[in-house]
Formats: structure tokens, C-alpha cells, sequence
């Protein structure tokens, strides 16, 4: 049999690596720097490469560390895989995830069979209630929210760009016609959700009427609430291109054929220590594969 690695010292090096500082990654493990950089001597040495260059206290991974860790990291993840799938004592994996509903029902739920298929023992207890973001870490693991930009102090996964449209009822876009019309705008209800604020400054901006005071504005805190308040044609809801295709609704249609960039996208977020909490690393890297 082929002499293994020093296990201990590989988690060391994978930690530093996934939390990008050798403190947190002390801390985490419960060891002092000195204890910590022993630890990684001690992987260099097995291998004979340089993973970190070294400035006082401050470690910077090399190209031979990122090379390393690119090609173990996935067969130290298969091999936890293994051992679990191996492992009669060993209890369900929970996550608790904080999801919008309309990403939830349009994007996430048709997927989760895959995720049940390739991680039987990882289980999520789903919130889709309100301020996500502000509880990730309390009383939530991850979410996968609406946002302009990630905060500091979270670890984010950014679900593509999104481009911003009016949608309103096929009637009303009838007879609002092809052309945009700020007099008839003006008559209009607009329908805003509650986590993109900017939405609907954004639209009216592109279009070059920024002066636009609607009859109305109203908020929702859910998507979905939004486009069938739409498609009942109480007003013209500002929502993504992607919430329109997928939801798939005949009585809905896009107001004038205009492209513009969100500001707004669905990210996943997670505290930075958190990835090495087995069922967030596990959702993490099954949603960096899915292409949800």
C-alpha cells in the first residue's frame, strides 16, 4: 500500500486555503499559528512543494499550492463521501436554507432529486421567510437570495447576470402599445419587490424617462405574488427576463423591447468558515455543478 499523507496536515492546508487566512484557520482547528505552520511544514515536506510563501505572520498560496489543492481537493471530498456512504452510525446531514420562493419553485425544487440521488443524507430544512441575508449564520446556514453585492463577511456564489423588464398583463401591454409612452405610464400601478428596490429607477432611466411618476408603486416581498398580480392586471411588475420564461404563464407578456441590466442577482451565500460544515460544502459544490 502506497504511504498516505499526513491527514492532519492536509486538513490544516485545505482550511487555510478555503478560509484564505492561516488565523481563521487556526482558530478554527483550535490551533496556534506556530502549531498551524508546522502542520503545512509538515505537508511540504511529504510532497516537496512550496504551497505557501510566507511574510511574517501572512501566508500567500503559490501556483504549486493552488495546483495541489485543485487536484486533492475533489478526492477529499470523494473520500468523505465514501467513508459516510459506508458509515451506518452516522445521522442525517441538515442545512438550513433560506430561499426566495419564486427561485425555489422555478429553479431549486425541480433539481433536488439530483441532489437527493448524489447526497441521500443531506436533508434541507427550507425558510423563505424574510431579511435572508441578515441571518445567515444565525439562525440560517446559507441562502440563496436576491442582491446587488455581497457583504463583507460572507462567501458568495453569484447565479449569472440578469436583464431587467416590465411584464404586465398580454391586455395591458396591448394597449400600451409597442412604444413608450410616458402618459400612459403615468396612469399606470408599477409593482416592485421589496429586495430590489432599484429596479424600477433603473428601467425608467434606460428608457430615458426618468421624470416618470407612476399613478402608483407597490411592493411585494414575493415574486411570485408579483407576477400574478400582473397577470390580474392590477399594474406592470419590473422583474427579471428569467422569472417571465420560466414561470411559462400565457396571460403574461414583456412591456416593449427593451434589454437592461440588472443590478439585482440571485447569489449564494455563506459565512466563510461555514464551508467546511459538511452539508454546506456539499449544497455549495452541488450548486457550482448544477447550473441552476
Amino acid at each position: 500500500m502506497r504511504r498516505l499523507p499526513p491527514l492532519r496536515a492536509l486538513e490544516a492546508f485545505v482550511r487555510v486555503v478555503r478560509l484564505g487566512s492561516a488565523r481563521a484557520a487556526a482558530d478554527e482547528l483550535g490551533l496556534s499559528p506556530s502549531a498551524l505552520s508546522r502542520r503545512i511544514g509538515n505537508l511540504e515536506d511529504f510532497t516537496g512543494k512550496k504551497m505557501f510563501s510566507r511574510s511574517g505572520q501572512s501566508m500567500r498560496l503559490t501556483a504549486e499550492g493552488r495546483a495541489f489543492y485543485d487536484n486533492v481537493s475533489p478526492h477529499l471530498e470523494a473520500l468523505a463521501s465514501a467513508v459516510e456512504a459506508q458509515s451506518e452510525n452516522l445521522q442525517l446531514m441538515r442545512l438550513r436554507l433560506g430561499v426566495m420562493p419564486l427561485f425555489g419553485t422555478q429553479r431549486l425544487f425541480p433539481r433536488l432529486a439530483e441532489l437527493r440521488a448524489l447526497h441521500p443524507r443531506l436533508h434541507l430544512d427550507i425558510d423563505t421567510g424574510s431579511n435572508l441575508i441578515d441571518r445567515v449564520g444565525d439562525t440560517l446556514d446559507a441562502a440563496i437570495a436576491l442582491t446587488e453585492m455581497a457583504g463583507p463577511g460572507f462567501h458568495s456564489v453569484r447565479f449569472g447576470r440578469n436583464r431587467l423588464h416590465a411584464i404586465a398583463s398580454a391586455t395591458l401591454v396591448a394597449e400600451l402599445g409597442t412604444v413608450p409612452d410616458p402618459d400612459k405610464l403615468e396612469k399606470q400601478t408599477f409593482l416592485v419587490h421589496n429586495d430590489m428596490p432599484r429596479s424600477l429607477e433603473v428601467w425608467k432611466a434606460a428608457l430615458g424617462m426618468e421624470a416618470l411618476q407612476p399613478a402608483a408603486i407597490d411592493h411585494f416581498d414575493s415574486g411570485q405574488m408579483i407576477l400574478e398580480a400582473a397577470a390580474q392586471g392590477l399594474g406592470i411588475a419590473i422583474m427579471h427576463d428569467d422569472h417571465l420564461a420560466r414561470n411559462n404563464d400565457p396571460r403574461l407578456a414583456m412591456l416593449y423591447d427593451v434589454e437592461i441590466e440588472s443590478p439585482y442577482s440571485y447569489s449564494f451565500l455563506c459565512r466563510p468558515a461555514d464551508l467546511d460544515v459538511r452539508p454546506v460544502r456539499l449544497f455549495h459544490d452541488w450548486l457550482a455543478s448544477a447550473g441552476l
